[in-house]
């Protein structure tokens, strides 16, 4: 039997507001911390086997919106080259291999090497480092969150 062994992480994450704990697709989160996110609907772990249908997600997210403490906003392309450059700090300060990098309107996607911190601490460091960045470039204020759960 051959031993297998991880080589790379795939890294996703959400700006703020775009995936919530009872999301109707589905989440990894295992509680909802606000009453009025939670009456919005179930929580379910992991992603669901049968998906709803694109009408039912944006009924969710009208309805999400109305209640989130802050607006979800889009990054516009103006706004990427803040990410890049916050993402490319946290690359060289922590020696991480990046080998692909993609930055949506509402999420990211990277693909970056196996190293001594967990997959967990590099999202951190990554969100963190690009959330500086996206401050300091004034496309977000101090007290908006850019990403969403605990980044």
């Amino acid at each position: 039997m051959r031993k297998s062994f991880v080589l790379a992480y795939h890294l996703i994450w959400t700006a703020y507001g775009y995936w919530l704990p009872n999301d109707p697709r589905g989440s990894m989160s295992k509680a909802i911390a606000s009453d009025l996110i939670a009456e919005l609907g179930e929580l379910h772990y992991g992603r669901k086997r049968v998906q709803p249908s694109g009408r039912e997600v944006r009924e969710f997210h009208e309805q999400a919106r109305d209640v989130l403490k802050y607006p979800s906003l889009d990054f516009k392309v103006s706004d990427f080259a803040a990410i890049a450059d916050g993402l490319a700090d946290a690359i060289r300060r922590h020696v991480y291999t990046c080998y692909a990098c993609a930055v949506m309107p509402d999420h990211v996607h990277i693909i970056i090497r196996k190293h001594k911190h967990q997959a967990e601490q590099m999202l951190g460091n990554l969100q963190e480092s690009s959330r500086m960045r996206l401050r300091s470039a004034g496309v977000r204020t101090g007290d908006h969150p850019v990403w969403g759960g605990p980044g």
